[in-house]
């Protein structure tokens, strides 16, 4: 396992953003950004663009698109094959050289301590189809917690997984769902012994951190690998200050939503292979399945992000200890707040959690005279301050890991806030599970027939259905739909920064169910 603080070398180059490290640790290799250093000195010739993309790298072909992204964008919009030339052959593949997209790679495992990563551009989503595609190459079932992203459940769908769900930790009141232990893990291994892996979430959307070492003795105990979407994490083990990531505790494959906390393009992610006999098993299948997935026009932009933004992270710690200033700052403001509550303490007590992401600060907003919802619409209204996500209990604020935030504004508009004189009626904010009656693909793939929302009780749903954010399915194809989980997707949909992703209609004035 590569080490991410080294001795740099006094040769060591350093620009402007990185002299605040010259006293740090960092290997030297970290201040390279081969990929998009590619990127920059490819368009830095004097083309005739006679390729895609269409607009061929000029403002004026595409004013449009030029005025969303910038002139210099689109000099930097080469089709993926071509951004990959090795300039010092101007080969389309050179056999037994590194490219520079292959050299940035090698570097983000460096960095995140992995064996191998896996560029991606269609997200942690993407990310999550390829690892369900891996595990089918596995086997046909796996132990796979309840509380995952919609896209995993897309991918059990479409890869026709029988799924034996580990039901995590959930806090009703607050309205999130947290993550599972490895007593729980080990429990449903042995009620399954063919599960072909474990899949689980950490962190969780509130922060909460799960055990990933112990976990992952308990399916490599079973013989199998784990594989941990750690989409909220891609800053874990960057820093002193912030939980270890779950590669560097013994998981075999790690989804990382890079733009997420590390700060690159949106739609940017990384996979990440662990070290040992587990991860030697599947790599191979792990790149032939990102291969099916990944567009063969990716975006060289979104590839230079996810170089740009593993340098900035790795060779700034001065940049994340200003941000964890700020989030303790925050933290602090509203733990001696009359009006709101630091919930930390809550995730904090959820069996799972051992730990918690300190860029995530759940303000509790129960006896502040105003729901998180409502909250979340006026910050976004009145105050322009756009919030991660809300609850009807809680809103969810997130500092980037290298972010400098404006505290004082945040508060300000927080403070601004109206209170009721009387305590709004907070809904439900989490339903409980629904009754499984079919197959996920079962459900999803048989004719289906569309009702008003008055006839969906007690209907078979075609749909995966999931309050949006943070994405978790509250309704899986298969389920029957019960009155609780039609009333809080109607209520979710209804309220003005709600969405409910999987829905026949904005309203969920009707919902598709098996005919």
């Amino acid at each position: 396992m590569s080490i991410l603080y080294a001795p740099v070398p006094s040769s060591a180059a350093q620009d402007d953003d990185t002299t605040a490290a010259a006293d740090r640790h960092i290997p030297r290799a970290q201040f390279e950004t081969p990929y998009a250093d590619a990127l920059r000195s490819l368009a830095s010739h004097d083309w005739q663009r006679m390729h895609v993309p269409a607009h061929h790298a000029k403002a004026l072909n595409a004013p449009g698109v030029a005025s969303l992204v910038g002139a210099d964008a689109l000099t930097l919009d080469f089709p993926m094959l071509f951004s990959g030339v090795d300039q010092k052959t101007w080969r389309l593949t050179t056999p037994g050289r590194v490219t520079p997209l292959m050299r940035a790679q090698d570097l983000a495992a460096d960095a995140w301590g992995a064996s191998r990563v896996w560029f991606t551009t269609n997200g942690a989503s993407g990310g999550n189809h390829v690892a369900t595609t891996v595990v089918r190459g596995l086997g046909t079932e796996f132990a796979v917690q309840r509380s995952v992203h919609s896209s995993v459940i897309d991918g059990i769908t479409h890869t026709s997984l029988t799924p034996n769900f580990v039901h995590g930790a959930v806090d009703s009141g607050l309205g999130a769902a947290h993550g599972v232990t490895a007593a729980q893990v080990a429990a449903t291994l042995a009620e399954h012994p063919q599960s072909a892996a474990v899949y689980i979430v950490t962190p969780s959307y509130f922060g909460a951190v799960a055990d990933v070492a112990a976990i992952a003795d308990v399916a490599h105990g079973h013989g199998v690998p784990l594989i941990v979407d750690e989409a909220w994490g891609s800053h874990f083990g960057m820093h002193a200050e912030l939980p270890t990531n779950a590669v560097r505790l013994g998981a075999d494959l790690v989804i990382s939503s890079t733009h997420k906390g590390a700060g690159s393009l949106t739609q940017s992610a990384m996979l990440q292979l662990g070290h040992g006999p587990q991860a030697r098993r599947i790599e191979s299948l792990v790149d032939r399945v990102v291969r099916s997935y990944q567009s063969t026009s990716c975006s060289a932009l979104l590839l230079a992000s996810l170089d740009e933004a593993r340098r900035h992270l790795v060779t700034r710690p001065d940049a994340v200890e200003a941000a964890l200033a700020a989030a303790r700052r925050i933290r602090g403001l509203v733990h001696d707040d009359r009006r709101y509550r630091d919930a930390t303490p809550d995730i904090l007590a959820s069996p799972d959690a051992i730990a918690n992401d300190p860029f995530k600060i759940a303000i509790d907003t129960r006896g502040a005279g105003i729901t998180g919802t409502d909250a979340h619409y006026q910050l976004l209204r009145d105050h322009r301050v756009y919030c991660e996500l809300s609850t009807p209990s809680a809103l969810l604020v997130l500092v980037g890991a290298t972010a400098r935030v404006d505290v004082e504004r945040l508060w300000g508009a927080l403070q601004a806030l109206p209170e009721a004189e009387v305590e709004p009626v907070r809904p439900v904010s989490l339903p409980a599970s629904c009754e499984r009656a079919m197959g996920l693909s079962d459900a999803f793939f048989s004719p289906v027939e569309t009702v008003p929302y008055t006839e969906a009780v007690g209907r078979i749903s075609a749909d995966s259905l999931a309050a949006y954010p943070p994405g978790v399915p509250n309704v899986l194809p298969g389920e029957v739909l019960s009155q609780e989980v039609v009333d809080f997707l109607r209520h979710t949909g209804a309220a003005p920064s709600g969405y409910v992703r999987g829905a026949n209609d904005a309203e969920l004035s009707t919902f598709r169910v098996v005919a």
